[in-house]
């Protein structure tokens, strides 16, 4: 099988985090910081040792500002029910939100009132209009932000440090998902604008599924605990700490998961993300060159690929996209996504809503110039 959807889980990982979820399951599967036994112990350091990669990964210098959940869309979840809400709260996404961000913003919208304000981007190029976003933030001041860093859809790198810099004139909390982006693109959180850095483990980390967080840049709490629960410690406590990691993570910790993010960090820094993203760079390269030229193929690309990264939207005409998946699938045995990809406001920018979404080719640092070949040459069957 040629598999081409990593924007949804990157398969398959690294051989040393099999190796080492398999090794923790028979050898130290037990709960973190609930006991003071020796096997008890090594687990709470498998943790502690995670904070400190992750963090490291991403620039900052306290790893207790790392927090651990079941997956993005739970950290997600807890940033932004953490947040003070009322009536008069503004709110700026890009179109590239994922439904980890909209469909939560949706329900506070609801419940609270709020204004949702979309980011102007133009559909061609994938451009923001910076003066139309500076103007808009003069007449409407954001008090939050809300930014996918790289798109699951088209794989434009949003210019985060650009509205996150703008919107800090007005004060406002800038959030972004760095769910397609963390392990592909190099950070410097602690001087960045950003104050929260959302991240999952089962894609550009290449770890195994069960873990996600998120990540604080700042130097004082601007979300409130949101799930409550046992943390280990404290137990006749009946609130839950203001404080990052503890009040933020409530059950047993899922220590098979961590154990291969563990894994996968250290593979990643030995292999440098310079080089993941330089092979991923040059296999997309190969596969747009492949394809633009066709006349019955439309990609939907930023007009600067300086600003792009390894996912590929693009649609066959004649067919809709679920039909080119499946063709892929049954007669090439290549699997890619189609439809819109929980992503809902970007396919009224490109004009895909009516197309029934696009077809998603997505790639991993494991991919091969083989794997594009047989993708090439089966598209331009079609």
């Amino acid at each position: 099988m040629v598999y081409l959807d990593n924007a949804a889980t990157t398969f398959p990982k690294p051989k040393c985090v099999y190796e080492r979820v398999n090794e923790v399951q028979i050898n130290s599967a037990v709960n973190v910081g609930r006991g003071s036994y020796r096997i008890a112990e090594k687990a709470t350091q498998i943790v502690d040792e995670t904070r400190s990669l992750l963090s490291s990964l991403v620039g900052i210098d306290n790893p207790n500002n790392v927090v651990f959940s079941p997956s993005a869309t739970i950290a997600s979840n807890e940033i932004i029910f953490g947040l003070n809400w009322d009536s008069y709260k503004v709110v700026y996404l890009s179109p590239f939100e994922h439904n980890a961000i909209a469909r939560p913003l949706e329900m506070i919208r609801k419940k609270f009132g709020i204004i949702i304000k979309i980011l102007p981007f133009d559909g061609e190029t994938q451009k923001l209009d910076v003066k139309e976003m500076e103007r808009q933030f003069a007449l409407n001041n954001p008090d939050y932000i809300f930014l996918n860093h790289v798109s699951n859809v088209t794989g434009l790198i949003l210019p985060v440090e650009e509205i996150a810099r703008c919107a800090k004139h007005y004060g406002a909390t800038v959030i972004v998902d760095g769910s397609q982006s963390v392990g592909l693109i190099e950070y410097d959180l602690k001087n960045s604008y950003i104050d929260y850095l959302i991240f999952a483990g089962h894609k550009n980390l290449y770890s195994s599924w069960g873990i996600g967080g998120f990540i604080a840049n700042t130097t004082e709490p601007l979300i409130n605990p949101f799930f409550a629960g046992g943390t280990g410690s404290d137990s006749l406590n009946l609130e839950m700490a203001f404080s990052t990691p503890n009040g933020f993570e409530f059950g047993s910790p899922n220590i098979i998961s961590i154990a291969s993010l563990n894994s996968s960090i250290k593979w990643l820094n030995e292999t440098g993300l310079h080089i993941v993203a330089k092979k991923k760079e040059y296999l997309m390269n190969k596969l747009i060159n492949g394809l633009k030229n066709e006349a019955n193929i439309k990609l939907y690309l930023p007009s600067d690929l300086s600003n792009h990264t390894s996912v590929l939207s693009l649609n066959v005409f004649d067919y809709e996209p679920s039909e080119v998946g499946m063709i892929l699938d049954s007669e090439f045995d290549i699997a890619v996504r189609t439809g819109y990809h929980c992503a809902p406001y970007i396919h009224d920018l490109i004009n895909t809503k009516d197309t029934m979404g696009t077809v998603r080719i997505s790639l991993s640092y494991f991919n091969t110039e083989s794997d594009i070949n047989t993708l090439i040459s089966a598209i331009r069957s079609l």
